[in-house]
Formats: structure tokens, C-alpha cells, sequence
């Protein structure tokens, strides 16, 4: 079977998408990967149609357990043996998931980065047939990428463990050059195919709104934008919790999802927004990371995040299907220092698995999102091309003019918000 004889077989998909293939057949030839793909270009496929076609299993290091349970019954519904191993599995489940797979029972096993060094895991992976091991979100690993979890800087080491070194592949939606490098070095890649498919979205319009109202701002929005299905993006909970009320007492029907809510609550509102009941959700950080709604017509940011990477991932979650989508941000000066107070007070934000940092990595970690804090607020007083700042930032060519972005169609000159970002980060 070829690969798209099998991604045709599992997936229904008659070709692959612009980079997916050369990636599939680099891990199916034995070679390690770095795939750079923006949200929508379809990473998954890069290492599930390989751990289909290759001998023994394929293990998927992966940071988030909502991210996982998505992806595995998304398998699961294709006929595909999968399963995943995390703290929302007791001791009893996690044993028969292992014996399963010694038996040659699943062909992919996603399992939090955590895992890796347990006593119970580190035993079954000994002797556990790992042809392939897919780190997602491999951001993760360095800590100049907006999302630095620890556990991922000890994948090596569980590398290293192994009786045999498998192939290793590594994906991530939004990574700048220095984030590439430092991937690749971390994890040990072993003359790595380095792919990089272009983060331009055309189909995006991007815009940057001040408001003096923003509640007001963004219902005049929503009722252009009525029977289509978005996400509105808010700093922190209560925020969320705030516009979530204002547009349900407005007559809106909105779900809502932030880490301050039970496991339950999640669940229902991520499955009610995916099957359209309702076609609304107000929601932190903590919503979105593998979701995959391709009809997303708008995503408004409520509040300005802190740095590009997060915006351009939480933006990219609109329009996966081609259709022109609209990416608005509304922001004030407020906003600005709510991420200010958030890098000082919160270093792993609203994300519900998120763990602590040591108290050298939390300083390195601030100080590098002060930086990229600044040079999220410079997107929002620039007066040139806002496409052409992202692409720019991601180290590719800009446009000198996109035609599909606020400033390209705007005379506006942002004389206060450039005083706003000096004031604010002088010194």
C-alpha cells in the first residue's frame, strides 16, 4: 500500500495537502522531520498515515489530555486502533492500555510528556515495538517558544532509554526561526528534514479595532456575522466569564470554556460548538489547541494576547476551510497591562494542564514574554500591512500591500497607541 493509497483507505482524502507528502514519505524512509505547518494544514496526517504503514507503534507525545481524547476519537470513528495514556485514566486503565498494546493491540499511543518517566510507562516502553515517536506542539520543547513545558525538555533523555532509537517527528503550527533551531537541537534530531510550509493564510482578513465600547463593538459584529459560527478570545476567566453573560442576556446563544470550569462543563460546551449547538464560544487560551471546525467564519479577540505566536495559532482557527474568515482584535491600553500583570502573576496562563516552572526558567520565561508582549502591541499601533508584520515576524517576505487586511484599507494613523507602547515599555 502506498501512502495515498492509505490516506485515501483511512482518511478519504484523494491527495495529499502542500507539504504533508514529502514529510510522510521522510518518516516512512527512516528519516527524522520537522514539520512547520500553520493551524488548518493538516500536521496530524504527517505522522498517523506513517504509524499506519510502519511496523510495531507509533507513540504521540502530546501537552494537552482534551487534545488527545479529540485526536484519538477521531481515529477511533476511522476504524484506526488508537489510544491514549494520562491522568484522566486510573491505574487499572492504564495497565490494560499497556498490555493492549505489547499485543500489538494500537497502532498510535498519545500520552502527556509526564508520562514519559513514570516507573509503570518507562517499563513498558522497554519493550514496547516504538517504530515512530511524534512530539506535537514541539513548541513546547524550547523556551523561546510562547508554550515552554519542562517535561517536553526530558524527551531526549526517554530517547535516549530506548533499546532502539525510532525514527523521530516533530510538528508545530507557529515556530520563528531561532524556535526551529533550538527544536531540532533539543530533541537530538538526526539530520532532520526541515519543512517550513509558508504561514500566509490569504483567505484571512486581519484588523485591528480600538473601541470605546468593546461589548458594544463586538455585538455590532456578531449581528453581521449572524448564523455564522466563531470564537471570541478573552484574557483570563473572569473576562470570558463577563462577555459570555453580556451576549447570552443579549439575546446571543454563546457556550463558554476557560479553565476555571469542571471537566464536564468543558467537555459539553467544546462538543455543543462542534456540532454547531451553538455556533458561538467565549472562551480563554485554554480552547482550540487541536480542534479541528473547519466552518470557523470569525475569530474576535476580545483582548489582545500576549505575543504573536498565540495569536496568529488562536486567529488561524478561522477559515480552515478555505472560505474567507475574518480575524479581528479589539484592543485598548488596558490591555497591555493585563498581559503585563498576567507574565508576573501567572507564567502557564489559563492552560488547565499546564505545570510550574522553576523559579530560573519563570525569570527567562518573563522576560521573554515582556519582549514579545512589546512586539504583539507594535502589531496593534503599526500602520503598515498587518499580514505583512505577521509574515515579517515568522521571518518570511511581507507584501508591501495585501489588499485584504484593516491597514491596507485604512488611512488611519495610530498616533496614540505608538505613544501608548512607548509610554509603557520605556526603559
Amino acid at each position: 500500500m502506498t501512502a495515498r493509497e492509505c490516506l485515501r483507505r483511512y482518511f478519504g482524502y484523494d491527495a495529499f495537502r502542500g507539504g504533508q507528502e514529502p514529510l510522510v514519505l521522510d518518516i516512512l524512509g527512516g528519516k527524522d522531520v520537522l514539520g512547520v505547518m500553520p493551524t488548518g494544514a493538516g500536521k496530524s496526517i504527517c505522522f498517523q498515515v506513517p504509524a499506519l504503514m510502519m511496523g510495531g507503534m507509533t507513540l504521540v507525545v502530546s501537552p494537552l489530555i482534551s487534545l488527545m481524547k479529540d485526536q484519538v476519537r477521531a481515529l477511533t470513528e476511522l476504524g484506526i486502533d488508537a489510544a491514549y495514556i494520562n491522568s484522566s485514566l486510573d491505574g487499572r486503565q492504564i495497565r490494560e492500555t499497556m498490555e493492549k498494546a505489547k499485543d500489538g493491540g494500537y497502532k498510535l499511543i498519545y500520552v502527556a510528556p509526564e508520562r514519559l518517566f513514570s516507573r509503570d510507562f518507562a517499563a513498558f516502553a522497554e519493550s514496547a515495538p516504538i517504530s515512530l515517536l511524534a512530539v506535537d506542539e514541539a513548541h513546547c520543547i524550547s523556551q523561546w517558544g510562547h508554550d515552554f513545558r519542562p517535561s517536553y525538555a526530558k524527551i531526549p533523555q526517554f530517547i535516549a532509554g530506548l533499546r532502539k532509537r525510532p525514527v523521530v517527528a516533530a510538528f508545530t503550527a507557529t515556530a520563528t526561526a531561532a524556535v526551529r533551531d533550538d527544536i531540532a537541537a533539543m530533541l537530538g534530531l538526526a539530520g532532520p528534514t526541515v519543512l517550513t510550509t509558508g504561514f500566509d493564510r490569504r483567505n484571512l482578513h486581519f484588523e485591528v479595532r480600538r473601541p470605546k465600547n468593546k461589548i458594544a463593538a463586538l455585538m455590532g459584529f456578531l449581528e453581521e456575522k449572524k448564523g455564522l459560527s466563531g470564537v471570541v478570545y478573552c484574557s483570563t476567566r473572569n473576562a470570558a466569564e463577563h462577555v459570555w453573560g453580556q451576549l447570552n442576556r443579549s439575546g446571543y446563544c454563546a457556550a463558554r470554556y476557560h479553565a476555571g470550569l469542571s471537566d464536564d462543563l468543558r467537555r459539553s460546551s467544546q462538543e455543543g460548538f462542534l456540532n454547531d449547538r451553538p455556533r458561538l464560544m467565549v472562551a480563554t487560551n485554554a480552547f482550540g489547541m487541536g480542534i479541528d471546525k473547519p466552518d470557523v467564519s470569525f475569530v474576535v479577540h476580545y483582548n489582545m494576547p500576549g505575543n504573536l505566536e498565540n495569536y496568529y495559532q488562536e486567529a488561524g482557527r478561522a477559515g480552515r476551510d478555505g472560505e474567507p474568515a475574518n480575524c479581528i482584535l479589539l484592543y485598548n491600553d488596558k490591555d497591555v497591562q493585563t498581559n503585563m500583570w498576567l507574565i508576573q502573576n501567572s507564567r502557564n496562563g489559563e492552560r488547565p494542564d499546564a505545570e510550574p516552572l522553576g523559579p530560573e526558567a519563570a525569570r527567562t520565561c518573563r522576560e521573554r514574554d515582556r519582549r514579545r508582549l512589546r512586539e504583539m502591541t507594535e502589531y496593534c499601533a503599526t500602520t503598515d500591512c498587518l499580514r505583512g508584520y505577521i509574515l515579517k515576524y515568522f521571518g518570511e517576505k511581507p507584501p508591501g500591500y495585501c489588499g485584504n487586511c484593516g491597514n491596507c484599507k485604512s488611512d488611519v494613523v495610530n498616533i496614540s497607541i505608538i505613544d501608548a507602547v512607548k509610554r509603557l515599555f520605556r526603559g
